[in-house]
């Protein structure tokens, strides 16, 4: 019988080096020889990927947040029973570039939709499914914009206010402190070096099997 797969989600909120980060994931996971995935959220798939642009385009009609929760979990449930679950089964790891954690800290923190909404919502789309292991990226949220404005053009998201990053990133930590065995927290106001190096750390201590 092949061994399930690890599931590990890299999170945080705008600006901390997220993409620079899973670049390093998949270079430990391609020297270490295992047979991996990667993949992010929304999106995943094509009907994902559609979704995500439905969700991060500006526009001048106003969102509401639960049809913006309904999006994100519709195309969650179509990337587990895509792709996750299946490489999973396979024996690969998936590496995902945001997950279930995001939507508590976006949709909850950010605007404020009651939590048992989004569980009942989690129950339905994935159950008892979560990551073996959350890497946490940590940033003051205006350093992280600071950095995302360099970047160019903000999707929808880049362009809420301060407060709505400091509720996001408030949630984070909050999911971070409730569940400390799954989440790893990184300080992402060191260097690019050495956050990369203590991300490898999290992951090494994995593959030891000590998380």
């Amino acid at each position: 019988m092949t061994q399930r797969g690890k599931f590990i989600t890299l999170e945080g909120t705008e600006g901390v080096g997220k993409s620079t980060n899973l670049a390093a994931m998949v270079d430990w996971l391609n020297r270490q020889g295992i047979a991996f995935i990667q993949t992010r959220e929304p999106g995943g798939t094509p009907l994902a990927e559609e979704l995500r642009e439905l969700l991060l385009a500006p526009r001048e009609e106003t969102v509401h947040p639960k049809a913006e929760l309904l999006m994100v979990f519709a195309a969650r449930a179509q990337h587990l029973e895509a792709v996750i679950k299946p490489a999973l089964e396979r024996g690969e790891w998936v590496l995902s570039d945001r997950f279930t954690d995001a939507t508590y800290a976006y949709q909850g923190g950010g605007r404020g939709l009651p939590l048992a909404l989004i569980e009942s919502l989690e129950a339905l789309v994935h159950k008892d499914l979560q990551p073996d292991c959350t890497i946490l990226l940590d940033l003051a949220p205006e350093v992280g914009m600071q950095r995302a404005q360099q970047r160019g053009e903000l999707d929808r998201f880049e362009t809420e206010k301060m407060d709505f990053f400091e509720k996001v990133r408030a949630t984070y930590l909050a999911r971070a402190a409730a569940a400390p065995r799954r989440f790893h927290i990184v300080d992402a106001a060191n260097s690019v070096e050495q956050v990369s190096a203590d991300v490898v750390s999290v992951l090494d201590t994995l593959l030891e099997g000590a998380l």
